[in-house]
């Protein structure tokens, strides 16, 4: 729905669009990136679960998921990768019940309000982190 859902709060830029621009950045970085979109809670804890060993960190949007989702945060929590949750939008400066993220707390970092401009802040800052433990 991006770039159609509320553009005035998530910005005019489609998916496929973000992924584009992510991919040729990540060219440029050198670094491998994979992108996973759902809208199933299930599909998204088992793809974080899957990155344990596998992936460097991961940049989470988690959408509505992130004030509501006990299961996804266990799953960053559990995963050992180090997670940089993401939003278009500045959630802190939105309806109080976005204020709150389950994830925060189990994420090195949190990006938020830059628009689709936050996945490149993301994408740079997760090449700057240590390795994740591989199993």
């Amino acid at each position: 729905m991006l770039g159609t859902r509320e553009p005035e709060v998530y910005g005019k830029e489609t998916l496929a669009d973000i992924e584009a621009s992510v991919s040729k950045k990540a060219s440029e970085l050198g670094v491998e990136v994979q992108f996973v979109q759902s809208n199933h809670e299930g599909v998204l804890v088992d793809q974080v679960q899957q990155a344990r060993g596998k992936r460097n960190a991961i940049i989470l949007n988690a959408g509505g998921y992130t004030h509501t989702s006990v299961a996804l945060r266990d799953a960053v929590a559990a995963a050992g990768v180090p997670t940089i949750e993401l939003h278009l939008s500045n959630i802190h400066a939105r309806e109080s019940f976005r204020n709150h993220s389950l994830l925060a707390p189990v994420c090195v970092g949190q990006i938020c309000g830059f628009g689709a401009a936050g996945y490149l802040m993301a994408l740079e800052a997760a090449t700057r982190l240590p390795p994740a433990k591989k199993s």
